[in-house]
């Protein structure tokens, strides 16, 4: 009997389609259930609505495979009518279910009031559907638009573990820029064009630079290479960069003026650390094995101001009172509100400061870019600057 062996890496592909096309599928069956009940279209109607949602529910699978061929062209224009729709079906989906749930709510208001169908009826009326998939559209409109306006988060910390010949240091942050079939020169730019004016010291990456095939990017990287940064660009890799081809990810870094720090840490100017760690993808990938973060920071508190890179916003209990800051992504906090309930129950701790165990705050950014839809809802793109001022006397540090 023959045996047969299934690579790891088409057992993770199996099941990520496995797992697109049930959770995808589901939301596709579910509006055109909708549209039909609202709508009250035939058979005819439905032969040519089925087809066109699945042609819309496969998109980003066929942007991936165009990709892959090379053909960059028709990829985008796959991947922006793929991605738009998602985003613009995710809208709709979350109002009906919100639809649903108040119908829901009143019906039982009515039963137990005794007034039978008197609370209301069905919210399932062609008006009620049309009025939301109106709605859908102009928040996406919107999340298109919230997308493109970068904020700047400031940070200060005041420490006594800078040296007096370094009275300041101003790290920018950038994080899940995801740059790739849609993000791209005029993202690149417009993210330049805000970290040049606020000078920063230095510049790091905290993971998801890039996305996708990133061989058929042109001219990114020189974009990024011309953002001054005195005193080093430093970088980690997300799990996306291990999507992407380590290989690729780790040139483009390299081309774009970044340090990739891997289970590394470096001293900047007798000043500071800065620790990087590689994302928990490495070993699905088969990455080498990594020190410890504990191992990779050293024991007690450190005699220099400590920043760890991180992609993901989990603190590891054994690095506590270990560093000072740790930056970190990952989540686009949800990029897409309601979907920030769903990231919260993985990452507690999402947008913002959170102060560690110990000493130290995590710094949680909402991400730089996006991922998928080009569309942020309550969940603006944003670039941290932090600035670590040495704290004059009787000031405590924090």
């Amino acid at each position: 009997m023959e045996k047969r062996t299934i690579l790891p890496g088409a057992h993770r592909v199996s099941l990520f389609l496995m797992t697109f096309f049930l959770v995808y599928g589901s939301t596709h069956a579910y509006a055109f259930v909708k549209a039909r009940a609202a709508l009250g279209f035939g058979t005819g109607t439905a032969l040519w609505v089925v087809p066109l949602l699945a042609v819309l529910m496969c998109a980003p699978i066929v942007t991936h495979l165009l990709e892959r061929n090379g053909m960059e062209g028709a990829a985008r224009v796959s991947a922006y009518v793929g991605y738009v729709w998602m985003g613009v079906l995710f809208l709709f989906i979350s109002l009906n279910l919100l639809s649903d749930l108040v119908n829901l709510l009143l019906r039982a208001g009515a039963a137990v009031a005794g007034n039978g169908e008197g609370w209301g009826s069905p919210a399932n009326g062609r008006k009620t559907f049309l009025f939301l998939a109106c709605l859908s559209l102009a928040l996406g409109a919107y999340a298109a638009l919230e997308a493109s306006r970068i904020d700047v988060v400031r940070v200060r910390i005041a420490t006594d573990r800078l040296p007096p010949s370094v009275p300041r240091v101003r790290i920018a942050q950038i994080t899940d820029v995801h740059l790739g079939i849609i993000n791209r020169n005029g993202m690149a730019r417009a993210i330049a064009d805000r970290l040049r004016a606020e000078q920063p010291d230095i510049l790091v990456s905290t993971g998801d630079f890039v996305d996708g095939q990133i061989g058929h990017i042109d001219g990114l990287s020189e974009i990024f290479r011309g953002i001054p940064a005195p005193r080093g660009k430093f970088a980690v890799l997300g799990n996306h960069e291990y999507y992407a081809g380590l290989p690729q990810s780790l040139s483009f870094h390299r081309h774009a003026g970044f340090t990739v720090l891997r289970g590394e840490v470096i001293t900047v100017d007798n000043a500071l650390r800065i620790a990087g760690v590689d994302d928990p993808t490495a070993r699905a990938f088969g990455g080498p094995p990594e020190p410890s973060e504990a191992e990779l920071l050293g024991g007690g508190p450190p005699k220099q101001f400590t920043v760890l890179l991180k992609h993901r916003p989990a603190a590891d209990p054994a690095s506590y009172g270990r560093l000072d800051l740790q930056l970190s992504g990952h989540t686009h906090h949800g990029q897409i509100f309601p979907f920030r309930l769903l990231t919260r129950l993985a990452y507690p701790l999402l947008g913002g400061d959170h102060p560690l165990p110990g000493g130290g705050t995590l710094h949680v950014s909402r991400g730089t870019g996006t991922w998928g839809p080009p569309m942020r809802f309550l969940a603006p793109p944003e670039i941290t600057i932090v600035d670590i001022e040495r704290a004059p006397a009787g000031e405590a540090p924090r």
